[in-house]
């Protein structure tokens, strides 16, 4: 898993020549709302991807990680189809539902049964690289959702060079932000580790949080600003030292929002002496939402290490895969 979080800006360089090269069909069709389907690796592109848009985006967007997509799609729908395997059975019955309703779909996946039937059905579709593990091509995935969304007309073309420099940011800052995760992941050995950022930030959180399940193979939650401040905040009352702290932040937080995190630092202070916070660096929230991703990557499994596990093995999740096709 290391050598796949050392490729980095690497798949993040390939995955704008995939989405360069990508064939898509036009449409005349006029779109009322957006659902992104995907799970695991590869429905968190599409969260991460649609906080990062939302200013540009002026119909809904709604992502969906079930076997389910709301009643009101139809044929004024965009549904973008998300599974690396291409098999990922919940992905597959949301795509079939998309599609008795009408709805326009376009697909992202490395082949399976998703690019069998994006095929046949003359679907737009982008193909990525096979690796070994799904979480490891959040890269890809992440970059060709906002391909899809460019070319469907939603959003301009200004990702491209905002992810250039972001390549550029994080090659120079590499060994900073390996410095930087070793710490972390020290302090989060036998914790448990609580994540929180502001709102707008969740889905780069969320992949943290995803990341550290996966690879280190523990536990570890997280919550957001504003909310947590309405709910979870009372439930520190009943903090102690098992817990470590992480607090995600950019410089495009809501003002409100940084004042919150710096009374919330005070209060959890006094329940856990755990308390650290990441700075995002770059000069767009692109540039940072990437440099946190990435820092949240080499947290997982600088902390595999130390709990010495497989950062790759999932054989868990492999079981329930298993005994869900017996039924």
């Amino acid at each position: 898993m290391k050598d796949l979080v050392e490729k980095f800006t690497n798949q993040l360089l390939d995955a704008i020549k995939i989405g360069d090269l990508a064939e898509l069909n036009k449409t005349d069709q006029t779109f009322k709302n957006i659902t992104i389907t995907g799970l695991g690796g590869s429905g968190i592109g599409g969260k991460i991807v649609s906080q990062l848009v939302q200013d540009q985006l002026n119909i809904p967007i709604l992502i969906s990680s079930n076997y389910t997509i709301p009643d009101y799609i139809d044929n004024h729908s965009l549904v973008i189809v998300s599974s690396f395997s291409g098999n990922t059975e919940e992905t597959l019955a949301a795509m079939k539902s998309a599609e008795s309703k009408g709805a326009e779909i376009a697909c992202i996946t490395s082949g399976g049964k998703l690019e069998q039937w994006a095929k046949e059905k003359n679907y737009n579709y982008i193909i990525l690289p096979t690796e070994r593990s799904p979480r490891a091509m959040l890269t890809y995935s992440m970059v060709q959702q906002f391909y899809l969304l460019n070319h469907y007309g939603f959003i301009n073309d200004g990702f491209k060079k905002q992810i250039l420099a972001a390549i550029e940011l994080l090659n120079d800052k590499t060994d900073h932000i390996k410095e930087k995760a070793k710490l972390i992941a020290s302090s989060f050995q036998s914790k448990t580790p609580v994540l929180y950022s502001e709102a707008s930030l969740e889905g780069a959180t969320i992949r943290m949080r995803q990341q550290i399940n996966e690879n280190a193979k523990q536990l570890c939650w997280h919550h957001v600003l504003p909310e947590m401040n309405h709910n979870e905040l009372v439930g520190w009352a009943g903090g102690k030292n098992e817990y470590a702290v992480l607090f995600l932040r950019t410089s495009y937080d809501h003002p409100r929002s940084k004042v919150r995190m710096d009374i919330c630092k005070n209060i959890i202070s006094k329940y856990t002496d755990n308390l650290y916070e990441i700075y995002a660096e770059g000069n767009s929230l692109i540039e940072q939402t990437l440099y946190l991703i990435l820092f949240g990557d080499w947290v997982s499994v600088y902390l595999a290490d130390l709990n010495k596990v497989d950062s790759i093995e999932v054989n868990v999740i492999d079981y329930l895969k298993s005994e869900l096709s017996k039924i």
